[in-house]
């Protein structure tokens, strides 16, 4: 559904969802290029939400790092070494007893809207359904600590969710699965790493703009350069085609 508020002063608002249970890595691409995230089969789209931090809907940002000019800022450098005693392992989504366990903890962090299960987030073949999924496990002494899950196009890869133990947050594990899902995407040779969405106002989800390499959708059909906390956006030099007809999701 879209919904087209009057022109002029008027926003307009941006509502849409589908469910497939099989898209291509190259819809995906596609879909994602156009402002599209999914949780497991519910594919979706909308430019205003709630940022939590007052009582108007704030304007949504879809953001993306392209990978050939990302670089590690001294904090990435700091949250790295300070995890240097981890072992992550790059695998296919595998749910297991131990990862509902992590995600209980870690979904207090919701607050009192907290999803009960880890499934609100993935399918119940999360590996191959809707795409290729895989996951970042992050283990400390044989304990699993924290795991990202994210899926994987023809020239991307799009973080789906993280969950980590809330109670190390010096190790910044979220910032840390990030990073090692950017490390495991520049090593399979793809050129752009979707991390999710903040809002043009402050909210919860600015960590998201520390990163260079940075691009934002502005709903317009282009992709943006972006720097967190500079008022100066400039565009960028490739600007998405229309969509494909014949790459329809299946159903």
């Amino acid at each position: 559904m879209v919904m087209t508020g009057m022109q002029g002063t008027e926003p307009v608002f941006i509502n849409e969802e589908f469910h497939s249970n099989s898209v291509s890595p190259a819809m995906l691409d596609a879909l994602l290029a156009e402002g599209w995230r999914h949780f497991g089969t519910n594919f979706f789209r909308y430019n205003y939400g709630f940022a939590g931090t007052g009582e108007l809907p704030g304007k949504i940002m879809p953001l993306r790092i392209r990978l050939a000019e990302f670089t590690l800022s001294k904090n990435h450098r700091r949250i790295i070494k300070r995890n240097g005693d981890t072992t992550c392992v790059i695998r296919p989504i595998d749910i297991t007893p131990e990862t509902e366990e992590l995600y209980d903890k870690h979904r207090t962090r919701f607050g009192p809207n907290q999803p009960r299960s880890i499934y609100t987030f993935l399918s119940w073949d999360p590996a191959n359904v809707p795409t290729e999924g895989r996951e970042a496990a992050v283990y400390l002494d044989g304990k699993l600590i924290a795991a990202s899950y994210f899926s994987v196009g023809s020239e991307l890869i799009s973080s789906v969710i993280a969950i980590f133990d809330p109670d190390m947050p010096r190790r910044s594990l979220g910032i840390f699965t990030i990073l090692k899902e950017l490390e495991h995407a520049c090593e399979t040779g793809k050129s752009l790493y979707y991390h999710g969405y903040a809002f043009e106002g402050e909210s919860f989800y600015d960590y998201k703009k520390r990163f260079t390499g940075l691009e934002r959708y502005d709903w317009e059909g282009r992709w943006v350069s972006f720097t967190a906390g500079s008022t100066v956006e400039v565009e960028s030099a490739i600007a998405i085609p229309d969509r494909d007809t014949s790459l329809q999701p299946q159903a």
